[in-house]
């Protein structure tokens, strides 16, 4: 048996590479790997064996996953993954059409920490970069104080040089370099644009055109993996949903590990963390908001706060039971 990573998947039938020689070929699983309801990913890595009788593969077994990208189904109680193993959650953000959002941002930061990925946050469009729009100085501060990398491009101008990172195309592509990513970002943002040029031309996903109110349709329905030589990209489309609807408001705080680490001195266990809180270690002088660095945390709770009220509209205990 070879140790092959699906690459791409039609419910019983995978394209599979050969983890040694990165040799394509298709493979069926067998039948205990495909149960109801669950089912192989791309990412998945598994152990293939070849039917000397017929020359077809067949996939035998599936090796334990490092990590999972997933969403819940709430109605059903269930959570669908659509891609593993990945190494990097690759957040792309347009600074122009459409504008920039922190908050989405912040969103996707929650499900890098809730999936175990290293996030990337690329700022994309920057040759149409307005200063009065955004401090891009600012936000990458921000992500900086959470240890999180940062890149500007423009895609549709490969040759864009940097103007505020100092990190552009060329970096990003080095930090990829023997790594499995996935690509999310709010419609509109240029993930297939961004595709394109990190393959230098060579790989072209269609999108349509974008419309007036500055979003784009992706009009790939499948998740893939792109290999581009020296890493993996995984372009899913599936994940769209920016809603956190699926998490007990309760653990949200370890999903934001800057706040966790504040959070843990504040007088009582049970702080909301609201300024009328007495005892919130957010409100003392230490994270006062007058200093960048209290600013810095007051935004991130500002995410936080907003998060919580809104995944706390309807009661967890109301919520469908454990997802499975």
């Amino acid at each position: 048996m070879r140790e092959a990573k699906i690459i791409r998947s039609h419910q019983r039938e995978f394209d599979c590479a050969f983890v040694d020689t990165k040799e394509e070929i298709k493979a069926t699983a067998l039948g205990n790997l495909v149960k109801k309801g669950e089912t192989l990913v791309v990412g998945d890595h598994v152990m293939v064996d070849e039917i000397s009788e017929t020359g077809e593969y067949v996939i035998k077994k599936a090796l334990e996953r490092k990590n999972e990208i997933f969403r819940i189904l709430v109605r059903e109680s269930k959570k669908k993954v659509t891609a593993s193993n990945c190494d990097y959650l690759i957040i792309l953000s347009s600074v122009h059409k459409p504008r920039f959002k922190r908050g989405i941002i912040d969103r996707f930061l929650v499900r890098a920490y809730q999936w175990g990925l290293e996030p990337i946050v690329v700022f994309n469009k920057m040759d149409k970069y307005n200063e009065d729009e955004m401090c891009i100085e600012y936000e990458v501060e921000r992500l900086k104080h959470l240890g999180v990398d940062c890149f500007e491009t423009s895609a549709l101008n490969p040759d864009y040089e940097c103007r505020y990172l100092d990190k552009g195309l060329k970096e990003f592509k080095e930090k990829l370099k023997d790594s499995t990513a996935i690509f999310v970002g709010q419609s509109g943002v240029g993930k297939s644009q961004t595709i394109t040029a990190l393959s230098d031309g060579k790989i072209e996903l269609k999108t349509k055109k974008v419309g007036k109110a500055g979003k784009g349709s992706h009009t790939t329905t499948w998740s893939e993996i792109v290999d581009f030589g020296d890493f993996y990209l995984i372009d899913s489309p599936g994940i769209r949903s920016f809603s956190l609807d699926d998490i007990d408001p309760e653990e949200l705080i370890q999903y934001f590990p800057d706040l966790q680490k504040v959070a843990v001195n504040c007088e009582f266990s049970n702080c909301n963390h609201l300024p009328e809180n007495r005892g919130c270690e957010f409100y003392t002088d230490a994270y006062d908001v007058e200093t960048d660095e209290g600013l810095i945390y007051h935004s991130r709770l500002e995410s936080y706060l907003l998060f919580c009220d809104e995944i706390s509209e309807t009661p967890f205990w109301k919520k469908k039971k454990k997802y499975k």
